[in-house]
């Protein structure tokens, strides 16, 4: 559907991807207390670990090389002697938690994240897995996947972690046009990407996902649409069509480019109105924010069936209420309270190895963050939720509908007294429908920008 020009500016404000509520800068700022995260982990896997069953999140942090637009949390070395004393951390860490829930963990959900899980070795990579699912059940709709860069995922890289139960794979790709992927130095060619989703279906992967951004520097009208036949030729299951978060005061690496050679507004959103079309045009369905599924996927049967979910990890076809992150800067959920690891390797590696688990920071969610969060997952993954009015509404949920009005006259969303429904329009402006449910950010506005912009 096309968009008013006039909307998008909008609506173009620095807003959360809200893959948590209360997002990260607005968890309380109190000291950390690592018996409370204890109990609501412990609460969290004896209501839930025996049928739902619980998800790990790995973060692997090491890249030989910087790519400038990433935001995530890395360590450049081209050591691989690093491997295997962080796989033994990470173990150990899991060992911590296997020792609080005193029971088997029945394991419903793997993802390996990064940095960049192909900088590992194979064999390496089967240590860790192995590690992980020692004295484990893999539940019976377990599904595990990883992260991958095309110009060093090895066919061994594809076997071993498909012997370990991996189905799905999701290759970082952002751009094929050389003069893009050199100024954000993320280099791969069509014929790597393609050996590797060509290897990876033959060895039975049922989902493989392409990353691809909209808004890099030096992008044009042209070079997408040539990245997007380039990508049309061989057909992921998946895509996630994120837009670029410009943020060089949180990553000195996008200082390598300025403001000038990024696409301005009106080239950004014609970048990506031209992705949404060829994406529908050859087959794809929208999910959710940002991704795009072919109807054999099973993140398009979760939309259809009720099922889709966002997490840290962002859109999954399946609900566990317990996510434990592992690893460096890792973030856990345990639903009543959300936990972050060290940021810093060597300060991860110290408490892991000191026998405490590596927290720095703790949010207890209070009743109306749960019942706010509720409200945005509900928006994020089934584009519409309700409130019961028979009971007394909270101060923060009374505050979110008066906020919708604005929406509601834009054509964004339906609302009655009791529901709220994304229009087609709507689906475009999730994240600024849901801040309006985003009572922290309301009633703390910030004095600098912590979010990227939403178009």
């Amino acid at each position: 559907m096309p968009v008013p020009e006039a909307l998008t500016d909008k609506y173009n404000v620095a807003a959360p991807r809200y893959t948590s509520y209360p997002t990260v800068p607005y968890w309380d700022n109190v000291p950390f207390d690592a018996a409370d995260w204890e109990h609501d982990v412990k609460a969290s896997f004896v209501k839930t670990n025996h049928n739902d069953g619980i998800s790990l999140y790995v973060h692997l942090p090491y890249c030989e090389s910087l790519c400038t637009y990433c935001g995530c949390n890395t360590r450049i070395t081209k050591n691989h002697g690093v491997e295997l004393p962080y796989i033994e951390a990470v173990l150990k860490e899991w060992g911590m938690y296997k020792a609080l829930f005193n029971a088997q963990p029945v394991i419903r959900e793997i993802h390996l994240g990064g940095g960049t899980p192909t900088f590992f070795s194979p064999q390496n990579l089967q240590v860790l897995i192995e590690g992980l699912l020692d004295d484990a059940v893999i539940h019976p709709d377990a599904e595990f996947g990883f992260e991958a860069h095309p110009g060093n995922t090895t066919m061994e890289h594809l076997q071993t972690l498909y012997d370990l139960g991996f189905r799905r794979l999701s290759l970082g790709i952002q751009d094929f046009d050389p003069k893009v992927q050199f100024i954000i130095n993320r280099i791969q060619s069509f014929e790597q990407v393609k050996k590797v989703t060509v290897e990876a279906r033959a060895i039975g992967y049922t989902s493989v996902n392409y990353d691809l951004i909209y808004g890099l520097p030096l992008q044009t009208v042209e070079s997408m649409a040539d990245t997007l036949q380039q990508v049309a030729l061989l057909m992921p299951d998946r895509i996630a069509f994120y837009s670029y978060a410009h943020v060089p005061w949180i990553k000195p690496g996008q200082r390598r480019y300025t403001d000038k050679d990024l696409p301005d507004a009106f080239l950004k959103r014609k970048l990506y109105d031209l992705g949404c079309e060829l994406f529908t045009n050859i087959g794809y369905h929208d999910i959710g924010m940002d991704h795009f599924a072919l109807g054999t996927d099973s993140l398009y049967h979760a939309v259809q069936n009720g099922s889709l979910h966002r997490n840290f990890m962002g859109y999954t076809h399946q609900y566990t209420q317990l996510l434990v992150g592992l690893g460096v800067s890792s973030i856990s959920d345990s639903w009543y309270a959300y936990a972050q690891n060290a940021k810093k390797i060597d300060e991860y590696l110290d408490l892991v190895n000191s026998g405490r688990l590596p927290l720095i920071k703790l949010h207890q969610s209070t009743n109306e963050d749960m019942l706010l969060r509720r409200h945005i997952l509900n928006i994020m993954c089934k584009g519409q939720t309700c409130w019961n009015h028979d009971a007394q509404p909270s101060v923060g949920l009374l505050n979110s509908i008066e906020r919708l009005e604005p929406l509601l006259h834009d054509g964004l969303i339906e609302l009655n007294s009791r529901c709220l429904k994304v229009t087609p329009l709507g689906k475009r402006f999730l994240r600024n429908i849901c801040m309006a449910f985003d009572e922290k950010i309301w009633q703390n506005k910030p004095s600098t920008q912590l979010f990227s912009m939403n178009g």
